[in-house]
C-alpha cells in the first residue's frame, strides 16, 4: 500500500509541476496555431502541391510543410494520410507527410525546444526533414508501379486552388509571434524592465507548503511547483471550466462564456510571462521584455481575429477546442504516467542500456519508440525523463525520431491503406534512418569534429542517393521493356 501511495504521489506531483511550468507559453499558442491552420488554410492550397504530376523538388518540401501544420499523433495522422493517398497523392509525398507530421509539426518542435532545449529541437527538425524526404523518395522508387497504375484511374484531383484570407494570415502570423515571444530566451525578452514589491506576507510560507507537497530534486531535472505555478494551475482550471461552456458549442454561435474563456486564456499567458519571486518579506514582481512582446502579440491576434468572418472565427475556435479535447487530456495522463514510471525505472538500467552512443543503444531506443505508443507531445516528457535517468542524447534523439511516427496501432492502420509490403518497407526505413540520426547526433555531442560529422552524414546521404539512382535505372529499364501480354480470361467454374 505504501508503494502504491508513493507511485500515485509521484505521478500527481509530476502532473502538478508540469501544469505549473512555463511551457504554457508554448502549449496554449500552439493549440491556437493548430486550430487556425486547420480552419483558416484552404485544403486545396496545401494538397494541390502533392499531386503526382508535381515535380519532386516541389512535392516533397510541400508534403513536409503540410505535415508541419498538423499537430497529431501517429494514429491520428493515418486517416489524413489515407485521404491524401487515396485521392491521388503519390506514395512518396504521402509517406513524407505521414513521417513528418507527428514529429516535425510546430507544436512538437516548440515543445521539444521548451523541455529539452533548442539544440534538440533544431536537430529534430533538420533530421526529420532530411530523412522524411529521403524515406518518401525511397518509397516512390520502390513502389512506382503502383503509382503508375493509379495514374490511369483518373485525373489529378489537386487542380483546385484556394488562398488564405488576409485576416486569416494575420492571425497565423500573430500567433507564431506569440509562440516565439513566449519561448525564446533572448536578451530583449529576458531583460528586466521594472520590479515591484507586493506586500503578500504569506507568499514564502505558501511556497514552503508547495515544496512539502511536491518535493523535487533539481539535480535530476525535476521541477517543483512555485507560487506563480499554483496561480497558473488555478487559471487553467478556470479556462477549462469556461471553455466547456463557451467553446463546446461554438459552431452554433458564441456566448458570454466564450469571451470569458478567451480572456482567461490571455490572462494565463500574461501571468506566465511575469516573474514572481517569494521571499520572507513578501512577493517580488518583475516585468521583463517577454510580457511586452506577449501582450503585443496578443493585441495583434485580437486585431486580426476581429476582421475574420463569423464563420471563420467559429471554425478557428472550434478546431482549437477540438485539438485541446483530443490531445490535452491524453497528454496529462501521459505526464502522470511518466511521474509513476520515474519511481519504477532505475537510473542504472537506462545508463547500462542506452547510456553511451553505440549502435545497440540506438537500436534499443528505436525499438522502444517503434513498439510503444504515446499520444502526441507525450514523447517529449518521456524523453526528458530518460535524459534525467542517464540516457545518452544520441539514443534519445533516435527515440524521438521513431516514437512519434510509429506505433503498433498505426502500423496496422497503415497496412490497411497501402498494404503489408509498403508498410514493412516504411517501418524498416524509419527504424534505419532513426538509428543513423541518433548515432550521428550522439557522435557530435561526444565531441566529433564537425567535418567528420558532415562526412558521415554525407556518406549516408550518398548511399541513399546511390540507391535512388539504381531504383531510377531499374524503373527506366522496366518502362522500356515491352508490356507483358494480358492474362487469358479466367475459366468459370461449373
Amino acid at each position: 500500500m505504501e508503494t502504491l501511495v508513493t507511485l500515485l504521489t509521484s505521478g500527481a506531483g509530476n502532473l502538478a509541476a508540469y501544469l505549473a511550468a512555463h511551457v504554457l507559453l508554448c502549449l496554449l499558442p500552439a493549440f491556437f496555431i493548430a486550430g487556425a491552420m486547420a480552419a483558416l488554410i484552404p485544403k486545396a492550397s496545401v494538397t494541390r502541391w502533392l499531386g503526382r504530376s508535381t515535380p519532386p523538388w516541389v512535392a516533397y518540401p510541400a508534403a513536409a510543410l503540410a505535415g508541419s501544420l498538423i499537430a497529431v499523433c501517429s494514429c491520428t495522422i493515418v486517416p489524413l494520410f489515407a485521404g491524401i493517398y487515396r485521392k491521388g497523392a503519390g506514395i512518396g509525398p504521402a509517406v513524407t507527410f505521414l513521417f513528418f507530421a507527428p514529429a516535425g509539426n510546430v507544436m512538437a518542435l516548440a515543445y521539444t525546444g521548451s523541455i529539452l532545449g533548442a539544440q534538440f529541437a533544431v536537430a529534430r527538425l533538420l533530421l526529420c526533414l532530411l530523412f522524411g524526404v529521403g524515406i518518401g523518395l525511397l518509397m516512390a522508387g520502390l513502389f512506382w508501379r503502383d503509382d503508375a497504375r493509379r495514374d490511369t484511374q483518373g485525373g489529378d484531383p489537386f487542380a483546385e486552388r484556394g488562398r488564405i484570407t488576409a485576416p486569416g494570415l494575420g492571425v497565423l502570423l500573430s500567433l507564431v509571434g506569440l509562440l516565439i515571444a513566449g519561448t525564446l530566451k533572448l536578451w530583449p525578452l529576458t531583460a528586466t524592465l521594472a520590479t515591484a514589491e507586493l506586500p503578500i506576507s504569506w507568499a514564502q510560507s505558501w511556497q514552503d507548503t508547495l515544496v512539502h507537497w511536491v518535493p523535487y530534486d533539481a539535480a535530476k531535472g525535476e521541477e517543483g511547483v512555485s507560487v506563480q505555478g499554483s496561480l497558473l494551475i488555478v487559471l487553467l482550471g478556470l479556462v477549462a471550466a469556461t471553455a466547456y461552456k463557451g467553446l463546446d458549442n461554438i459552431v452554433e454561435g458564441a456566448n458570454h462564456w466564450t469571451g470569458v474563456a478567451l480572456g482567461l486564456a490571455a490572462a494565463t499567458l500574461l501571468v506566465a510571462s511575469l516573474q514572481l519571486r517569494p521571499h520572507p518579506g513578501g512577493l517580488q514582481l518583475a516585468l521583463t521584455g517577454r510580457i511586452v512582446a506577449v501582450a503585443a502579440a496578443l493585441g495583434a491576434t485580437v486585431h486580426f481575429a476581429r476582421r475574420l468572418s463569423a464563420e471563420d472565427l467559429r471554425a478557428w475556435l472550434w478546431e482549437t477546442w477540438r485539438f485541446v479535447k483530443q490531445i490535452f487530456a491524453l497528454l496529462l495522463i501521459g505526464v502522470f504516467a511518466v511521474g509513476v514510471a520515474r519511481q519504477l525505472i532505475r537510473p542504472e538500467w537506462i545508463q547500462s542500456l542506452a547510456g553511451a552512443n553505440t549502435v545497440p543503444a540506438n537500436a534499443a531506443a528505436v525499438g522502444f519508440g517503434v513498439f510503444m505508443y504515446f499520444p502526441t507531445l507525450v514523447e517529449v516528457p518521456v524523453a526528458r525523463m530518460f535524459l534525467d535517468l542517464g540516457m545518452h542524447p544520441g539514443p534519445l534523439l533516435a527515440y524521438l525520431m521513431a516514437d512519434p511516427e510509429l506505433s503498433l496501432q498505426s502500423v496496422l492502420m497503415v497496412a490497411a491503406v497501402i498494404g503489408r509490403a509498403k508498410t514493412a518497407a516504411y517501418v524498416g526505413w524509419v527504424a534505419l534512418f532513426s538509428l543513423c540520426a541518433g548515432w550521428l547526433y550522439g557522435a557530435w555531442v561526444d565531441g566529433l569534429h564537425l567535418g567528420w560529422l558532415l562526412l558521415g552524414l554525407g556518406t549516408f546521404v550518398a548511399a541513399v542517393a546511390g540507391l535512388l539512382a539504381w531504383l531510377a535505372h531499374r524503373r527506366r529499364q522496366d518502362q522500356q521493356s515491352p508490356p507483358l501480354p494480358p492474362l487469358p480470361p479466367a475459366i468459370p467454374l461449373a
